[in-house]
């Protein structure tokens, strides 16, 4: 057969291919650009940006975990200013592919803040809002993502504002992942996103201290993909908006399962740091999938489970 057909539209966004690398892991995108090609993935996704500069949590900040790592770097950035004048126009002069930025905020305000900025830009493709960092403090103590009303209250005030289509980034540390999507969907969402990493915590025995500065953070890598798999599978089945899926992917088999299991795309994390070439070697397998099963069109397999 000819070459399958593995571009997908989502929310407007036209992607070459359905894999993009997760916030955070790659720097904002151009420090990579010496060890992969921006310009081979579906879309590049910018590190998570605050209305002002944050130096985030004390070190140690990373832990190895069987099978997964945790983290708690606390959303460090240089501040959407900064970010705007020398970051972006760097990126953008590395890859054609669509650049999506990741806005992170503690307040509603700042994510009006920070998206009427964005508005004034418009080679960006989307925005990315992430409501689901489990490594900063809020003043109640939970994520805007485990509360349905609050996921709704930010979601509709970016989305009503946003000359962008707008992704929520959901947190898998709730008790139904699919009230919080479906507040997301009616607050306007384009697209949701998901998983952000589990919260999770390592003790030295022998100081019997945390291994985390921060105590707790959040567990990224394959040890998450059955968990991550499930919540994607019952966010799709519970909206009608396009879903993005990750968590512990890590070869083309593992991302063929979320779109198996309904996500239109997916985002590769923790595997960038063992091999960056990793996104290269995924939407190679999903190509020769395709034609070992004669699919001629990515998004035939999109929610496809029998």
């Amino acid at each position: 057969m000819t070459n399958p057909n593995l571009s997908i539209n989502i929310a407007g966004i036209k992607l070459k291919n359905p894999v993009m690398l997760a916030s955070g892991t790659c720097g904002y995108g151009e420090q990579y650009s010496e060890l992969m090609d921006l310009d081979e993935l579906g879309a590049v996704i910018t590190k998570t940006i605050t209305l002002h500069p944050q130096l985030g949590n004390a070190p140690p900040r990373t832990v190895e975990t069987p099978s997964g790592m945790l983290n708690a770097i606390g959303l460090q950035n240089v501040g959407i200013e900064q970010f705007l004048y020398d970051t972006f126009p760097k990126l953008k002069k590395l890859t054609y592919a669509p650049v999506i930025v990741s806005i992170g905020g503690k307040t509603v305000q700042e994510y009006i803040n920070l998206t009427e900025i964005l508005n004034n830009v418009k080679e960006i493709a989307a925005i990315e809002v992430n409501i689901s960092c489990p490594n900063i403090k809020m003043k109640n103590g939970c994520m805007f993502a485990q509360d349905a009303k609050s996921t709704h209250e930010v979601t509709k005030k970016v989305s009503s504002l946003a000359k962008h289509p707008v992704i929520v980034k959901l947190s898998p540390n709730v008790t139904d992942i699919g009230e919080i999507a479906k507040a997301a969907e009616e607050g306007g969402a384009d697209v949701i996103s998901l998983v952000n990493t589990f919260s999770g915590m390592l003790i030295d025995i022998d100081s019997r201290r945390p291994k985390l500065a921060n105590v707790t953070g959040g567990l990224s890598g394959p040890a998450i993909k059955p968990l991550a798999l499930k919540l994607v599978w019952e966010a799709a089945n519970s909206v009608k908006i396009p879903v993005i899926g990750m968590g512990g992917i890590m070869n083309y088999q593992d991302a063929l399962e979320y779109m198996i299991a309904g996500a239109s795309a997916v985002v590769i994390g923790t595997a960038n740091f063992i091999d960056p070439q990793t996104y290269k070697k995924v939407i190679k397998g999903i190509e020769q999938y395709m034609k070992k099963y004669k699919v001629k069109n990515l998004s035939s397999l999109i929610g496809s489970l029998r």
